[in-house]
């Protein structure tokens, strides 16, 4: 009886032993994420561009050769898919009590134009989420690219030169005051698109200021509505040498935004305006200017500029049909002449050497999204005008006289399946 009883108990132990113990869940937690993008575009002019004609920023002034004719009146068109992303999202334990993601994200279409086509960094952060506050580190939007608040355009530009754009390295605090506010604060240095460089080292008016740029935002939301509020002073320093002597001078800028979203189940609206000194950081126009007395150092000024848009698009699930308008004004620096020897230079964008300057853009856009799961055809029709004019002698970049309009009119389709 007792050698059964063993017997039993050693056949019991060794079914136990031979099945699997249950697998502990992993802590970690990782998805990836994209989208597989084509773009065929066709414009009726010449534009200030990015990365093989992608991006079209503003229709370029008349050039008129020996015939009379406006060289710039050409067509151009292309096929790209350099826009295609490329994403991870990852979470783990918490950290200090807080829930702990990252995000890791890129896509083709490179640094530079000589770059199109190879991987560049977008997103690379890590956020650490307490109850009521949050800190993200790393490189993420710029803090006047409001994700939720953002042009839904076909064109990749995502409402370039009338919305702020870009990513840059950064340290951010959220912290809500209660159901609906949030206030945000932020110091970031440039990454990605920097302001104009006089060395020819990318970034360097950046990394030269001591400075980081500050930023502070207040932002209300519910299930409706999206609207906040922001402010910012970036410091920078274009060059530590000038005339072979060490040089402190530096282009003080100060910006100010508000934005608004209106959501139903059937349509949405969106708003934004910027005002601000040196944008040029934000692909938009302007930067800063430096002016020059006889045997002295180069000082600088910024360019103001004030842009808004606004976006009204359908809510559908398969067929979604939008308007966007842009405007974007060169308010100049409050420079009003130039002393007798003084001269200037113009570290910006939107002119065309020392001569013509562009005083306004503005921009018309219509689209039609049609979707079915995670696919999305887009054709859009997109009207860019710019107004041109002579350059103030005042030294203040500002348009003077003889203004002239020109246009560009871009047709374009996107195709888009997401994963």
């Amino acid at each position: 009886m007792k050698k059964l009883v063993l017997l039993s108990g050693l056949f019991i132990s060794a079914i136990s032993f031979s099945q699997e113990k249950p697998k502990e869940e992993k802590p970690y937690k990782v998805d990836i994420y994209g989208f597989a993008r084509v773009d065929y575009i066709f414009d009726t002019r010449q534009s200030a561009q990015v990365r093989e004609y992608h991006l079209n920023l503003y229709p370029l002034e008349e050039k008129i050769d020996a015939n009379n004719d406006d060289i710039n009146a050409a067509n151009a068109s292309n096929f790209l898919s350099v826009v295609s992303r490329l994403g991870v999202k990852a979470s783990g334990p918490d950290v200090w009590g807080a829930k702990v993601s990252g995000v890791l994200e890129g896509d083709f279409f490179g640094n530079t134009q000589q770059s199109t086509g190879l991987f560049r960094l977008r997103h690379a952060y890590a956020k650490l989420a307490w109850e009521k506050t949050s800190i993200t580190m790393g490189q993420t939007w710029y803090p006047q690219f409001i994700p939720d608040v953002f042009p839904g355009v076909a064109n990749f530009s995502t409402g370039i030169m009338f919305n702020p754009f870009g990513w840059a390295t950064q340290a951010r605090l959220d912290q809500k005051l209660n159901k609906n506010f949030t206030f945000t604060a932020i110091a970031y240095k440039d990454r990605e698109f920097g302001t104009s460089s006089i060395d020819g080292n990318s970034n360097s008016p950046s990394y030269n200021s001591s400075i980081p740029a500050l930023h502070g935002k207040i932002e209300f939301r519910n299930t409706s509505v999206i609207a906040g509020l922001g402010a910012e002073y970036h410091p920078y320093k274009p060059l530590i040498e000038s005339t072979q002597k060490s040089t402190d001078a530096t282009v003080n800028g100060k910006s100010f935004l508000a934005y608004l979203k209106y959501n139903t189940d059937k349509f949405h609206v969106k708003l934004y305006t910027i005002t601000g000194e040196n944008l040029h950081n934000f692909v938009m126009l302007g930067g800063y200017a430096g002016y020059t007395q006889a045997g002295g150092q180069e000082t600088y000024k910024g360019i103001k500029t004030t842009a808004g848009w606004i976006d009204i698009a359908s809510n559908g699930k398969s067929i979604a049909p939008g308007l966007f308008f842009g405007y974007s004004k060169n308010g100049g620096s409050d420079k009003n002449g130039l002393a007798a020897g003084e001269t200037v230079k113009y570290y910006t964008r939107g002119n065309s050497g020392t001569t013509r300057v562009i005083d306004n853009v503005y921009r018309i856009s219509g689209r039609v999204d049609f979707k079915q799961n995670k696919f999305r055809i887009t054709p859009e029709l997109e009207y860019t005008a710019a107004s041109w004019g002579d350059m103030s002698a005042k030294g203040n970049y500002k348009a003077d006289g003889n203004d002239k309009d020109v246009a560009n009119f871009r047709a374009m389709i996107s195709c888009v399946y997401s994963f």
